[in-house]
């Protein structure tokens, strides 16, 4: 589908005396826009028209620096630090149940791909702390999002925090920063003038990384340009959870106001919506650093690519 780059119409800018409700965070203003994409993967279809109400969202994804302090100030245990429940897995062995995660481990040299296999290692003692590995820590990592966070655990720091996980509709329409139907949070180039725009991946996926943007892996939040509503990091470095639970549009569709209530049924969805693409995020085999990309995540599965940020909504402040 073909459309010209236009500006979203928004909202008025925040009431001031409700600027900020913590710091780090900006004021979105709502509008109507083109969501998804008719011109990638197929779970990105239909475009469609949706809209939301103005919100104010975390700039930056949540660093180790500050989910270290809701772990200090509430106990808080992550998924991946936690021994699986027998009972789920009774034919597991004791040392399959042992807390693990899983972290992106390339292959060697270049080889046929079989699936994710090939590049994903469950590993025993990663977690949050440890992101690499057992044997690796977060020294000179407290500005970089936090990764191996599950949906338990994003939720729980919400709580802790007094606000929320954005809607796919919410966060799509704050990583497009205004622009209503551009391919790129930016515009139209991935690389415009060979300048890198997010922390994306070089070179032949998922053996050879070039690091040409200057990252291997995560980079600190804020190391490339802010989009037009003034937020880093919404393409690249990690996902990022969204309160949606994943499910695929039929053709053709109309988009209603984003849904922030449970599934019809009251049971908790399996899997979650993520947006943004990670720092392995390539032109080749994903193409997933696009607005409208999306992919399925379960809600008890962490990675080492994987984080969040949170929003307010007017509403939900007394």
């Amino acid at each position: 589908m073909s459309r010209s780059v236009v500006t979203t119409r928004a909202q008025p800018a925040a009431p001031a005396r409700r600027q900020r409700q913590r710091p780090g965070m900006v004021w979105i203003p709502g509008g109507v826009f083109h969501m998804g994409s008719d011109d990638h993967f197929p779970e990105e279809a239909p475009v469609r028209r949706a809209s939301v109400d103005g919100f104010w969202m975390d700039a930056a994804p949540v660093t180790n620096r500050q989910f270290e302090r809701f772990v200090h100030e509430t106990s808080w245990v992550t998924v991946a630090e936690r021994p699986a429940d027998p009972a789920d897995y009774p034919a597991a062995t004791p040392e399959a149940l042992a807390p693990a995660s899983l972290v992106f481990t390339p292959p060697q040299a270049r080889r046929p791909l079989r699936g994710l296999d090939d590049w994903w290692s469950y590993v025993t003692g990663a977690d949050w702390r440890h992101p690499g590995g057992p044997r690796s820590s977060l020294a000179g990592l407290d500005d970089h999002p936090v990764v191996h966070v599950c949906w338990d655990d994003v939720s729980a720091y919400a709580a802790w925090a007094g606000v929320d996980l954005p809607t796919e509709a919410e966060w799509e329409f704050a990583c497009r920063g205004g622009l209503d139907g551009a391919t790129y949070a930016w515009g139209e180039e991935l690389t415009p003038a060979g300048r890198h725009m997010a922390n994306l991946w070089q070179g032949e996926f998922p053996y050879e990384n070039l690091a040409e943007d200057g990252w291997l892996g995560t980079s600190p939040v804020g190391s490339y340009a802010a989009n037009g509503y003034g937020l880093v990091d919404m393409v690249g470095n990690v996902w990022e959870w969204t309160r949606d639970n994943w499910y695929v549009r039929p053709r053709p569709s109309a988009a209603p106001r984003s849904e922030l209530g449970p599934p019809p049924d009251g049971r908790r969805a399996p899997r979650k919506a993520l947006k943004g693409g990670s720092f392995l995020s390539d032109p080749r085999y994903c193409q997933r650093y696009r607005p409208a990309a999306r992919h399925a995540q379960p809600v008890d599965a962490p990675m080492s690519h994987i984080g969040f940020r949170c929003v307010v909504r007017p509403s939900s402040v007394g």
